[in-house]
């Protein structure tokens, strides 16, 4: 049987430069930039002091009651927040869906680290006893999408991809396969992170992976540029929803975008480094061209991975020089990252909200 084709229909982000879409694109298109000092916590004692935290974010204009905001973490906060936005910018009216035709799938890729920190305190300082019943509902991953399914009645597939900075673009490709196959008529789908916390800052700098221009936070994200010194961890989520396009249609609604293709691949190489001559990268994106019918002189831009690293962006310009061939001096190549900073898991979803 033909298979069906997928559109997207709503947007809805929270992220270091604006929360909603208006919000978020005006910021893109006046190039601001969302890092600074870290305020969260102290981060006097680390290598790298600045990150792109999300700001003036405020639950209860979601419907998120003081009370469930004690008992959801941020990521997932940041997920029903952006759900919510992508519900209302898709014009849905939630009572005239089949509801067990739509479901959820929102990566993250660590989930919660403040939990793990916080309880684990609570832990040493006053014993098991004290620990909260909310630990364990709160930091695992698939709780976004779970939270999301519940507040929406949302009843059809309901997913959680980990795969670490793919996990917004993953979640996004399942997404479009399950409506593309018939078992959907409608997903929301998209990743989302925030773990700015002394472990997740720890742990990057332990890696020698994040950039210590602490003097010039707004300035230290620099994909592709000859002097970048690593990624600037960035906090949000990014979440659209997909859906059929007969089912679109229909309701009449605005279509942002056709997805036509989606590839995915593994390096096989390290578990932190990219393969050196990009292969990976560039067989991915040759099976996202193949399953579009497309030729690599049909694509007008690119929004690339460049996480500001030194080994990302040099690979990843390898990767697209595989593909593009001739071609690549004239397809037109940024990364959003320079502003948003690196979302981690939420990246994909964010960076598909901008190609959007």
């Amino acid at each position: 049987m033909p298979k069906n084709r997928v559109v997207v229909t709503g947007l809805g982000v929270i992220s270091p430069v604006g929360n909603g879409a208006s919000a978020f694109w005006q910021a893109l298109k006046e190039g601001k930039g969302g890092a600074g000092k870290i305020t969260q916590f102290d981060a006097s004692q680390f290598a790298s002091r600045i990150a792109a935290e999300v700001k003036d974010f405020q639950p209860d204009l979601y419907g998120i009651s003081s009370k469930d905001t004690r008992r959801m973490d941020r990521f997932v906060q940041f997920a029903v927040a952006s759900a919510k936005q992508a519900v209302t910018d898709s014009s849905l009216n939630l009572e005239c869906l089949d509801r067990n035709r739509c479901g959820v799938i929102i990566g993250s890729g660590i989930g919660s680290l403040r939990v793990m920190e916080e309880e684990h305190k609570v832990f040493l300082e006053k014993g098991p006893s004290r620990l909260s019943p909310f630990l364990i509902p709160m930091l695992i991953v698939n709780e976004a999408s779970g939270h999301v399914g519940i507040t929406l009645g949302f009843k059809g597939p309901n997913s959680c991809v980990t795969t670490a900075c793919a996990s917004g673009s993953h979640s996004i490709g399942d997404a479009f396969r399950i409506i593309q196959n018939g078992y959907a008529d409608l997903m929301i789908c998209g990743g989302t992170e925030s773990c700015i916390t002394t472990l997740g800052i720890g742990g990057f700098c332990a890696l020698k992976a994040l950039s210590t221009r602490n003097h010039e936070p707004e300035k230290a994200s620099r994909p592709f540029e000859r002097d970048r010194d690593g990624f600037v961890m960035g906090e949000g989520c990014g979440l659209v929803i997909l859906e059929k396009l007969g089912h679109a249609k229909k309701r009449g609604t605005h279509i942002y975008a056709e997805i036509v293709g989606y590839g995915m691949s593994c390096d096989a190489y390290h578990i932190t480094a990219p393969d050196p001559e990009g292969d990976g990268a560039s067989r991915a994106m040759l099976a996202a061209l193949e399953d579009a019918k497309m030729s690599p002189n049909q694509v007008d831009y690119i929004n690339a991975h460049g996480t500001s690293t030194k080994l990302n962006d040099k690979i990843e310009t390898i990767a697209i020089k595989r593909v593009f061939a001739e071609h690549a001096k004239k397809v037109m190549v940024s990364s959003t990252k320079s502003m948003t900073g690196h979302l981690l898991g939420a990246a994909g979803g964010v960076e598909f909200l901008a190609c959007c």
